[in-house]
């Protein structure tokens, strides 16, 4: 029996390197979470895509480069990723004064998470289960 391949709707967008990209990406976030019916995830979705591009610009981007937002809807998950050109592999650290929680927020708020390679840099990544949209 041959099974149906689900292919994920993908929005994705480039940022440069400046601190008005991560609103930049909250709002082109929020309204592809608004067109695919995904309002209830809204804001954890949100609060993770605020938390990876700030990684992104400040430890992942190099000066003159930039980073990529992807968002994968598929069936039941959203996937959202942020690749960067910057070198390490990122973890959650014991928080330092104002710094330091912004994996430890995503590792919580998001089903999972990740670290994956691209050449040059990384991908870090977070997914949520979604109910299918009826």
């Amino acid at each position: 029996m041959n099974e149906a391949i689900q292919l994920p709707c993908v929005r994705e967008r480039f940022y440069r390197r400046e601190r008005r990209s991560v609103p930049a990406a909250r709002e082109f976030t929020s309204d592809a979470l608004a067109a695919w019916g995904l309002g209830a995830v809204r804001d954890d979705v949100l609060l993770c895509v605020s938390e990876l591009a700030t990684n992104a610009l400040v430890h992942g981007v190099p000066p003159g480069r930039g980073y990529l937002l992807r968002l994968a809807r598929y069936e039941e998950a959203l996937r959202v990723e942020v690749h960067d050109s910057g070198d390490g592999c990122p973890r959650p650290r014991e928080p330092q004064g104002e710094s330091g929680r912004g994996l430890l927020l995503v590792a919580t708020v998001a089903d999972k998470w990740g670290v994956g390679e691209r050449a040059p840099g990384k991908v870090v990544w977070c997914e949520f289960g979604v109910s299918v949209r009826r």
